[in-house]
């Protein structure tokens, strides 16, 4: 039993936990789901300031750019953080969240969801729905060659490793791996070697599925599973992510990096957007003439507006992994004074330091300090 179950019934006249699952395969080593194992805490904006330039925050109210999170997409799917069970989602009161946080367009987008008649959200639609949104963000993503990206540091990484003599199969886990693109392309693309074992783990069957399909029609060597990525039978040596970072706000981002700190963890390495003034309006444009869904330009730029610094990362990941060293990758364009969409945190436990660094050859000008 959850012991932080509502005793509250929703629309549908279940009681339902106050916080479930988010499609992430992880929960904390207490076996809760990492932030939505807690009890709901007050949601604070993450965007404007009033100490922020007041032409900053007039352009944010003009281009109606969302400043206060949750996204929509980790309202409105729900897992039981013990059994992985889904969890019926009451419309309205996803709604009423949005309103209490003046968030009106991701409350208009939610009121545009199809539910039951019982108030409940539609999961096979919501299903569909999702599975859209990940194929607009692989569009994106192969627009922005983010697998090439994620293939020159992991391949860095698995040299170090060999060169340790790390016993094998040297097994790369992708955290919240949604339909699989990151996996799929390293599969397709990257000659990561015979010894390397490529993994996807996320909750949401749906999104497993679609991956599972997809790495079979491309006659794929690559494999994903529904669960928690930090328990599977067979330990990673490496976990990855893109786009996930964000969602783990203050301590519950501590206890993420918590999980990494395993005896059969030899590094880590997590893509994220990178938090600048320009960061909203950028991806706001963006959004607004690349994606067609609702939610996914809604989602996308916020996601861009709770980004953390690269300080914040590394503060992070330096206090929740002390035994790793870590190092923040690829802030600027080209080298030039124009920051990344994305940036990369890159982790390793310090025998591998050197290796690594040796491996990176004409990039580790783009590696800040790692320690």
């Amino acid at each position: 039993m959850n012991p932080f179950a509502s005793k509250e019934p929703n629309e549908g006249g279940r009681n339902l936990p106050k916080r479930t699952a988010r499609r992430f395969g992880l929960t904390s080593g207490t076996g809760w789901v990492l932030v939505l194992s807690r009890p709901v805490k007050p949601m604070r904006k993450v965007g404007p300031k009033t100490s922020d330039p007041l032409l900053f925050r007039l352009l944010l109210r003009a281009l109606s750019i969302p400043t206060t999170g949750p996204e929509i997409s980790d309202r409105i799917v729900a897992f039981d953080s013990e059994t992985l069970e889904r969890e019926p989602v009451g419309k309205q009161s996803v709604v009423e969240e949005f309103l209490s946080l003046e968030n009106r367009p991701a409350a208009r987008i939610v009121e545009q969801l199809p539910a039951q008649a019982n108030g409940i959200l539609d999961p096979e639609a919501i299903d569909r729905l999702l599975i859209r949104v990940h194929c607009e963000m692989q569009r994106v993503s192969e627009e922005f060659q983010h697998g090439r990206r994620v293939a020159e540091l992991l391949n860095s990484i698995l040299e170090a490793l060999r060169a340790n003599h790390v016993s094998r199969p040297l097994r790369v886990v992708d955290i919240g791996c949604g339909t699989g693109f990151v996996i799929r392309w390293l599969a397709a693309n990257s000659s990561l070697g015979g010894d390397v074992e490529l993994i996807g783990a996320d909750y949401h069957p749906a999104l497993v599925e679609a991956a599972t399909r997809l790495a079979r029609v491309e006659k794929l060597s690559c494999r994903f599973v529904i669960g928690n990525a930090f328990r599977l039978a067979e330990p990673a040596a490496v976990y990855l992510s893109t786009g996930i970072l964000h969602h783990f706000r203050e301590d519950d981002l501590l206890e993420l990096f918590k999980q990494h700190d395993r005896q059969s963890t030899c590094a880590f390495l997590h893509f994220d957007f990178h938090s600048s003034a320009l960061a909203p309006f950028g991806s706001w444009l963006f959004h607004a003439v690349r994606m067609r869904e609702p939610l996914a330009k809604h989602d996308g730029v916020l996601s861009a507006v709770r980004a953390y610094a690269p300080r914040e990362l590394l503060l992070a990941a330096r206090t929740g992994a002390p035994d790793f060293v870590s190092a923040i990758y690829g802030t600027k364009l080209w080298g030039l004074p124009i920051p990344r969409a994305f940036h990369s945190l890159v982790g390793m436990r310090p025998q591998y330091r050197n290796a690594f660094i040796a491996n990176m050859g004409s990039k580790i000008g783009s590696l800040g300090v790692i320690e």
